[in-house]
């Protein structure tokens, strides 16, 4: 294990921001089947490693990225299509290795737990059902918050408002290089963990502090600060 970056937990945050999907709970590959059988549906297959580079994006800019100029006319009815798969699937969803351990020991700590997320508030009630941890949480965001998701800042900016917070009190912990692009642009420190499938270097490339496998692995880390 590597040693703790001296910047993560002394002193310990006032807060940390949390992704949900694929840093929490196992859902980026059911994302990723969900994408692939929609693309599929509306007669614009996409390959589902070009689908998975792509989960934790903006569904605005996944769809640009993944359609190009076939967004216009296949885009809002593979939007649906996802959903609607996606929803289908979710009794397979669980919590990741530690997540929900990690949250309680935040928290118990005196740090504020905020679920830093733009997943639909359908989604969300199911996510936030799997982690069944709300008396760990601070509080929580979702896509009503904002009219653009990661990698823009918008939502760690929210997120750290209902913290009351500063950005150089908190850390964000996210799976996807988007969450760690969005984190640095609203100057907040970021960890990455790679149950999302995103390789520690290109984690660290995009900025994270430092990388761990899961939120195991994190909560190990802080237990040890």
């Amino acid at each position: 294990m590597a040693p703790t970056d001296p910047r993560l937990w002394s002193p310990a945050p006032k807060a940390v921001l949390f992704d949900i999907d694929g840093t929490l709970v196992d859902s980026n590959y059911l994302h990723v089947d969900a994408w692939a059988r929609a693309f599929e549906k509306v007669g614009r297959p996409v390959d589902s490693w070009r689908i998975h580079r792509s989960i934790g994006l903006d569904s605005e800019r996944l769809l640009d990225a993944l359609l190009g100029d076939d967004v216009d006319e296949f885009g809002d009815r593979a939007k649906d299509l996802h959903s609607e798969f996606y929803q289908a699937s979710t009794d397979r969803l669980r919590p990741l290795p530690g997540a929900v351990d990690l949250l309680h020991a935040l928290s118990d700590a005196g740090v504020r737990v905020v679920l830093a997320t733009s997943a639909p508030e359908e989604e969300l009630e199911i996510l936030l059902g799997v982690l069944d941890s709300d008396d760990a949480l601070y509080a929580t965001t979702s896509s009503a918050d904002v009219s653009t998701a990661k990698p823009e800042p918008d939502i760690v900016n929210v997120a750290l408002e209902r913290a009351g917070a500063d950005a150089s009190e908190a850390l964000f912990v996210g799976d996807a290089v988007w969450d760690v692009k969005a984190a640095a642009r609203a100057n907040l420190g970021a960890i990455g963990v790679r149950t999302g499938g995103i390789s520690s270097g290109e984690l660290t490339d995009a900025g994270a502090l430092q990388v761990f496998d899961d939120a195991a692995a994190v909560l190990a880390d802080f237990e040890r600060r």
